[in-house]
């Protein structure tokens, strides 16, 4: 009836009738005809005045300068605009896949081949993981040059092709096994942004740990991660130049030479030196060398070592109950919890701190241990915090962990 081809009466019942096939097919053209033909009044219209080259510097100006930016919906759709940035990367190409992105790569078999095709060609592809033990075997679908690594400390979704498009995900679902319908992510071409995110993912990069040494996580339930040690602070030049005697000061003006002074100073100074090598531990700290806070780093490697390995214990008490266990065992103390005023943890030593300067500091790496173990057990929690405090001295108190609970209660901000 819109179109003019049936026609209705209004008497009760209505009566259709419409034209016969020829005649409705004519119409048909007829009204299209107009209609492209008013399109077409239209766009010339438009076109007045505009040039070829104002036409094409427009489009140019816009592709360099302008960035672009479009929301992405669906995990197929998403996937569907990696395989077009494999296929486009010419330099580099950046995956971060998160806890279940592997899985989602090889559940799209095009983007899969393509960001394997990418590899093949020269691309550097690089992928940031946060591995989990569901999904290793899904890394062996991945083309050997891929260089994958392992972080804690990122769990976002997205990808970087050069410099050109980055690809951030907003919204990811719940289900790491579902279809993805709900998955959403923002799409922005800009170079300026795309470096930005590049020196962002570099920095992470450098901390991230190789998939080979990750794997053994859940191979071998075992950490094998580089252990990266902060030996001090300050100005390492001061400190030598303090420990050997020599304030930095050079003569401004050339001065006779006197043998005398010459080999005066240098006997001054290999003296300092020598006893440097005398094999104490407080010459280490005069270079500014903190074995304290190494021994400490060491302990709470240790620590987290101990944790993951009784991952699996779901029950607070039982874990802190095996952990008694083992520091008893291995010789270092005693361990004991109460709940009076507060949960906490007591800290007892077999060697306690000693007062002189050269012992080897080995209860700091006891001490670490211990904070270790709890903050990577408790403190992963948003609600939980652990302070270390002291206890009453006695070699069976030395420390005290204190775990506090709170509740999260959001705050609602009004007018």
């Amino acid at each position: 009836q819109e179109m003019g081809i049936v026609t209705a009466t209004a008497d009760r019942p209505m009566l259709f009738s419409s034209l016969r096939i020829n005649e409705a097919m004519e119409h048909i053209i007829q009204s299209r005809k107009q209609q492209l033909d008013r399109l077409v009044e239209g766009f010339e219209e438009l076109s007045k005045g505009i040039t070829e080259t104002d036409a094409s510097y427009e489009k140019q100006r816009r592709d360099i300068d302008d960035p672009r930016f479009a929301v992405l919906k669906e995990r197929s759709h998403i996937y569907n605009r990696l395989q077009k940035m494999a296929n486009d990367a010419e330099e580099r190409l950046i995956l971060l896949l998160g806890q279940f992105g592997i899985l989602h790569l090889c559940r799209s078999p095009d983007a899969l081949e393509a960001v394997n095709t990418a590899a093949v060609r020269g691309v550097v592809v690089q992928i940031i993981t946060h591995l989990d033990g569901r999904t290793l075997r899904f890394f062996d679908q991945l083309e050997k040059s891929i260089d994958v690594r392992h972080s804690d400390e990122l769990d976002s979704l997205g990808f970087v092709q050069d410099q050109a498009e980055v690809i951030q995900y907003l919204n990811i679902e719940d289900n790491p096994v579902g279809r993805g319908k709900e998955d959403a992510a923002l799409i922005i071409e800009s170079g300026p942004f795309s470096q930005a995110h590049l020196h962002l993912i570099d920095a992470i990069w450098e901390g991230a740990v190789p998939l080979a040494t990750a794997r053994a996580r859940f191979t071998e339930n075992q950490i094998n991660d580089p252990l990266r040690l902060t030996i001090g602070e300050g100005s390492f030049l001061k400190n030598v130049s303090v420990a050997l005697g020599f304030d930095g000061q050079l003569p401004e003006e050339d001065t006779p030479f006197d043998p005398e002074a010459f080999f005066a100073a240098g006997h001054e100074v290999n003296e300092a030196r020598s006893r440097l090598t005398e094999g104490k531990l407080s010459n280490l700290k005069v270079l500014g060398i903190d074995i304290s806070r190494m021994l400490r780093q060491i302990g709470n490697r240790v620590g987290q070592e101990i944790a993951f390995s009784l991952r699996s214990i779901e029950n607070d008490i039982e874990f802190l109950d095996e952990m008694m266990d083992w520091w008893e065992h291995a010789g270092l103390g005693l361990l004991q919890y109460d709940v009076d005023p507060q949960f906490h943890v007591v800290v007892g030593l077999n060697h306690p701190p000693v007062d002189d300067p050269d012992a080897l500091p080995m209860w700091e790496m006891d001490d670490g241990i211990i904070e270790g173990a709890l903050s990577t057990r408790f403190a992963k929690e948003a609600n939980v915090v652990i302070q270390r405090v002291e206890g009453n001295g006695d070699k069976d108190d030395l420390w005290r962990y204190l775990i506090h609970r709170h509740e999260l209660n959001t705050i609602e901000l009004v007018d």
